[in-house]
């Protein structure tokens, strides 16, 4: 028999895990049959494979006389077993002639995906000993259709039938299956006459472990609520496999193999959609449909019988449908299939401590979180919120992204967000809570980061509920970059929600740390919505130090009218309230500005006015600006004449002079990125001089302090600069490499002006190669550039619309 299907398998072309497939069998049972190991098979099983391999009558005859022609002491497939287990396995006097129990339910029609799980379960079989699989998983994610299509599949391993119960754990309007009534149920499936079933649970669960000794039974126990209700059902002999599914992970089950299920990965949960709502796969729409759904089987399988049961509908309907998050759940249902009402479940099942924990929990926005959050939200102790998050864990309302974050899905978070809004009172207690956390710990992040900034920043109250510590920097800026998503929506959902300025708070403090990473598009959004908050809440000096911040991100995009609107703005104000640290922080912004205008004696003035206020109110950072931005002042335009005609010096000696101060001044006060910003002025005042070893030295320092403070605009300049020391130097290949770095960072940060004066470094190293025409086609680029701007100079006098154009028309000559 083996031989025959060996050949009718390899006719029809197909693999032993292709026919199991098809077959609807374990690859275990077809490559026992192949190899002759398994000496009876069932009737269902060739059944299964007369089917699977489409066998013709020939073809039957021959396999029904081999599968007669059994060894010495083997019995015919049917003849000798038409529905009974062997009597070898168990006490024959009560077991001949006993039916073969066959209670699973038909397999879910249009299964897919889950291969590794099926492949886990599959070796779970072969362990050789009593096994007891769970399956655990939020609602509708698919427990209970593995759990019948791997039964399925197992079931010619386990001729002595197979029980199947539903446990109600989770059932609206059904109380859960006690133990002694699931046990009277099983007993009488395995024969038991009503009247010898003990009164007593332990009793009947020790007869029902004794009517399982010696078989080899597959036991399908789903929707179990807890480890109590379902521990008296497990089989405690080998031979038998348990599948038992619930929402909860039962960790307090001994020697289990758990198999806990995520959401379908996206090409599997497209081919459920698709199958199951007969679209094709690749209609336009089906990928976001998906999505909305979260990836959730249940999800699916209603969004797909909708659209198959609305005719008129098309995918591209039921997607705007499902696109308002208020009203998704609500698409969500169909007859008695609902997320919410499975959700529900779940969430009634819950004491009340937890159900409040996951009211005020689950609507956090789309960010992962931790247990800081959580405490701050619940009021509670940290270890206490660790505990709450570790029961939802465990009900899988939540999931834990990686040891200590955690998020909730998406469908989750709508349902926590309506019983929020439905029976929480004290919802906007517990944002003001997690506003105040965020606020306090963004502050002390950036104390630890930025300490020499700490005037420039606002102060703080003590947080009520817990916070992290962060023993150093690096501590303190791997916070930042986590939580940076959580801190901008959290300035979002204050500024719907809470009457208080966080927004204006978290705006001003960590405007140095969204500038130094160069998240300028976050920090145009957090400063925007702050703006509006300051004014609305009439606060002058939030208004001013917001306003300063927009005047940097519109200045760094290229926007200039509208930054130089902002600056002055924001120095009105200032000088209006007698805030004179804002004051210095204006001036700064005007006078950089002036210097792109090319009022040059105007940005010298502004700027010294900010370096004499920093000096008369101690304010040590501001000073190290205005320093260093003399210096670069100098070092592109030179000192007004004095009004006697004497020569104040060169320009690069001042410049170096005022570079050397600022350099000092930042090391004194650990103020590094004024330490980075010396450093690549100093190293450019060496470029222009023609000192070349020097140059690159400071560029070399400036380029690892900049990748250390993650300051991508610190490593633009660096590259920039030594890119053009190595065209110097003829070192031409590379200097294009850097340059053309150079122009995927300034194109990736959005800045236009750094962007020409990368054009313009990659077209005089085209020039020096003698590539011509790709020198033109960059310095165009570089003028069209400038023009949009509006700007005849940069930073560079070498590098300006006249200069560019004479060496174009070099270039065309």
């Amino acid at each position: 028999m083996g031989a025959l299907l060996q050949a009718w398998r390899a006719r029809a072309l197909l693999t032993q895990e292709q026919l199991a497939d098809r077959a609807g069998l374990s690859v275990r049972t077809v490559r026992r049959l192949e190899t002759g190991a398994a000496m009876r098979p069932q009737g269902f099983t060739l059944r299964r494979l007369i089917e699977a391999l489409n066998l013709g009558p020939a073809q039957l005859e021959e396999l029904a006389a081999a599968a007669h022609a059994q060894p010495a002491g083997g019995e015919p497939a049917e003849a000798a077993r038409p529905c009974s287990p062997s009597p070898a396995h168990g006490e024959p006097s009560e077991r001949v002639g006993m039916p073969v129990l066959r209670q699973l339910p038909a397999a879910p029609p249009l299964f897919t995906g889950r291969s590794l799980e099926l492949s886990d379960l599959e070796r779970a079989h072969d362990m050789g000993s009593v096994v007891i699989v769970t399956i655990d998983g939020m609602a509708g994610i698919g427990k209970t259709a593995l759990a019948l299509h791997a039964a399925h599949r197992l079931s010619g391993e386990y001729p002595d039938g197979q029980l199947f119960l539903n446990l109600h754990g989770y059932t609206q309007g059904v109380d859960p299956v006690q133990p002694g009534e699931a046990l009277d149920r099983l007993l009488r499936a395995l024969g038991v006459p009503a009247e010898q079933i003990p009164a007593h649970t332990e009793d009947r669960a020790a007869l029902y472990r004794s009517r399982l000794a010696d078989r080899k039974m597959l036991v399908v126990l789903d929707d179990v609520l807890s480890e109590a209700q379902v521990r008296p059902l497990l089989p405690a002999t080998p031979g038998s496999l348990a599948l038992v599914t619930s929402r909860r992970r039962l960790v307090e089950l001994d020697h289990t193999l758990t198999v806990s299920l995520d959401v379908l990965p996206q090409p599997d949960a497209v081919a459920l959609f698709a199958r199951s709502a007969g679209v094709d796969a690749e209609d336009a729409g089906v990928d976001d449909v998906v999505e909305l759904c979260g990836r959730l089987p249940l999800a699916l399988r209603i969004a797909a019988a909708r659209l198959r049961s609305r005719p008129t509908w098309a995918v591209g309907h039921l997607l705007e449908r499902l696109r308002d998050r208020q009203e998704r759940l609500g698409e969500l249902e169909l007859g008695e299939r609902s997320v919410t009402a499975a959700l529900d479940m779940s969430y009634l099942q819950l004491d009340p401590e937890l159900q409040r924990a996951y009211r005020l929990c689950g609507p956090l926005p789309e960010s992962s979180f931790d247990v800081y959050v959580a405490a701050a939200l619940v009021d509670v102790t940290e270890g206490r919120a660790a505990r709450l998050l570790d029961d939802l864990l465990d009900v899988n309302l939540l999931q834990e992204l990686v040891p200590g974050r955690y998020a909730f899905h998406d469908l989750v978070r709508s349902h926590a967000t309506a019983a929020a809004q439905r029976e929480e009172p004290d919802r906007m207690t517990a944002f003001g809570r997690m506003f105040d956390y965020y606020s306090h710990t963004a502050s002390v992040a950036m104390d630890v980061l930025y300490p020499y900034e700490r005037e420039r920043r606002p102060p703080t109250p003590p947080s009520a509920t817990p916070t992290p510590d962060f023993p150093g920097p690096v501590e303190a800026a791997a916070w930042l970059d986590l939580e940076l998503p959580n801190l901008l929506t959290a300035a979002r959902y204050a500024a719907q929600f809470c009457p208080r300025g966080h927004p204006v708070h978290l705006s001003t403090t960590l405007d140095r740390y969204l500038r130094t990473r160069d998240r300028y598009a976050e920090a145009e959004v957090l400063h925007q919505q702050a703006l509006t908050i300051a004014r609305r809440n009439s606060d002058a000096a939030g208004e001013a130090d917001v306003l300063t911040s927009l005047g940097h991100v519109d200045r760094r995009r290229g926007r200039t009218p509208v930054a130089a609107g902002h600056y002055r703005s924001a120095l009105a104000i200032a000088r209006s309230i007698g805030n004179r640290r804002a004051e210095v922080d204006a001036l700064l912004g005007v006078g950089f500005l002036a210097s792109l205008q090319g009022g040059h004696e105007a940005a010298i003035d502004h700027v010294r006015r900010a370096l004499e206020i920093s000096r008369r109110i101690a304010h040590r950072s501001g000073e190290t600006d205005a320093l260093y931005r003399l210096g670069w002042l100098h070092l592109t335009q030179g000192e007004p004449a004095a009004p006697d005609g004497s020569d104040p010096g060169t320009r690069y000696e001042r410049a170096a002079g005022f570079f050397e101060q600022a350099h000092a001044l930042a090391r004194e006060t650990g103020n590094s990125l004024g330490e980075l910003h010396a450093l690549l002025g100093r190293a450019w005042v060496h470029r222009v001089l023609g000192h070349h070893g020097p140059a690159e030295d400071a560029y070399t320092e400036g380029l690892r302090l900049a990748e250390r403070l993650s300051n991508v605009n610190g490593v633009f300049e660096a590259l920039d600069g030594t890119g053009r020391l190595d065209c110097a130097a003829g070192r031409v290949e590379q200097a294009l490499a850097r340059h053309s770095r150079a122009l995927e960072l300034a194109t990736d940060l959005g800045q236009p002006i750094d962007q020409a004066r990368s054009h313009d470094g990659i077209a005089r190293a085209h020039l020096a190669l003698g590539r011509r025409g790709e020198a033109r086609r960059h310095w165009q680029a570089a003028l069209e550039i400038l023009a949009d701007l509006g700007s005849d100079i940069t930073v560079d006098e070498e590098f300006s619309t006249a200069e560019i154009r004479a060496r174009l028309d070099d270039c065309v000559a």
